[in-house]
């Protein structure tokens, strides 16, 4: 049996996972197969992030239908543009966050406000001004909602710590998801009482292990962030997968092929997907000098108590 794990950020809705690749269907959906594959791997629970009002209404109609789906509510940094574009302006955008999180599919399906922050490496998507806006403004969802925050931070300089800490108070808990950073960004983090969300893109080169390391084990989660965000041969991360079982290997690195080349109960090759969740927690186990059930078990409690607080 493969240690229980939970996704903390899986983008479910985007069109890969349904065969479409940049507006072309390039295979069948293959939807169900990808859940059937974490579930093989431990994957009992997946947060389905949303990065839009698109997103938003997409994860609504996705979790209702899976009992271990879950998912956020709130507004990509490059996305915030959509706020002032909104038919509504930016408070019909911002009421129609309030009804969803108000009006969930089911209870405790909406787990997390987000994904939110500032991305200054992709401005051409959204000017930093409109991001520092809206960001500010998603404060509020969380503080009426008294749900987390999961958090998305790049290349900011001082700006996110700056409004996160501004605005500490106003929520309960929060992740920086798919973390990169400095060990001097994440101390600051860690002050202010938020856990770091590690995945493939987190342990690319030796600086990232080096820091990654020194991420404390009551301050750790585990994501894919997939489709994106996969392990690679030429990251620094990769060499840690080799201490896996041929069994784990199978599980958590199932065969792949190209998408021109897809069969049905395959992977698709660079698509990254939730079931390879246990090849990031192999590595971090690696890291830390532990078992992997052993961190699995640690980190679960850790993602439990912050999303599913009344939930086992």
């Amino acid at each position: 049996m493969a240690p229980r794990l939970i996704d903390i950020g899986i983008n479910l809705t985007d069109p890969m996972f349904r065969g479409n690749y940049h507006g072309k269907q390039a295979h069948a959906d293959d939807l169900e197969q990808v859940l059937l594959r974490a579930s093989r791997a431990g994957v009992d629970r997946m947060i389905v992030t949303a990065g839009n009002m698109e997103d938003c209404h997409s994860a609504m109609d996705l979790v209702k239908d899976h009992d271990h789906l879950f998912m956020t509510v709130g507004c990509h940094p490059t996305r915030c543009s959509e706020f002032e574009s909104h038919k509504g302006g930016p408070e019909g955008y911002f009421k129609e966050l309030k009804d969803m999180i108000a009006n969930p599919p089911a209870k405790g399906k909406i787990v997390a406000i987000g994904e939110c922050g500032l991305d200054y490496d992709r401005l051409h998507f959204c000017p930093k001004e409109t991001q520092q806006k809206y960001f500010e403004r998603q404060f509020e969802l969380a503080e009426e909602s008294r749900l987390p925050m999961f958090l998305h931070d790049r290349n900011t300089g001082s700006d996110f710590t700056a409004l996160i800490t501004k605005h500490r108070s106003r929520f309960t808990n929060g992740v920086v998801h798919s973390f990169t950073g400095t060990l001097e960004e994440m101390k600051i983090y860690l002050d202010l009482g938020l856990y770091i969300g590690i995945n493939g893109c987190s342990l690319k080169t030796e600086e990232n292990l080096k820091v990654a390391a020194s991420v404390p084990l009551d301050r750790l989660m585990l994501e894919t962030d997939g489709p994106w965000c996969d392990i690679r041969p030429t990251h620094a991360s990769f060499k840690h997968l080799a201490k896996m079982t041929p069994e784990e290997q199978a599980v958590y690195s199932p065969p792949s092929k190209k998408k021109e080349r897809f069969e049905l109960g395959s992977m698709v090759k660079s698509r990254n997907e939730p079931c390879t969740m246990g090849q990031v927690l192999h590595v971090m186990a690696s890291l830390h000098g532990m078992g992997a059930e052993e961190l699995a078990s640690v980190v679960y409690e850790n993602t439990r108590k912050v999303f599913f607080p009344t939930q086992q």
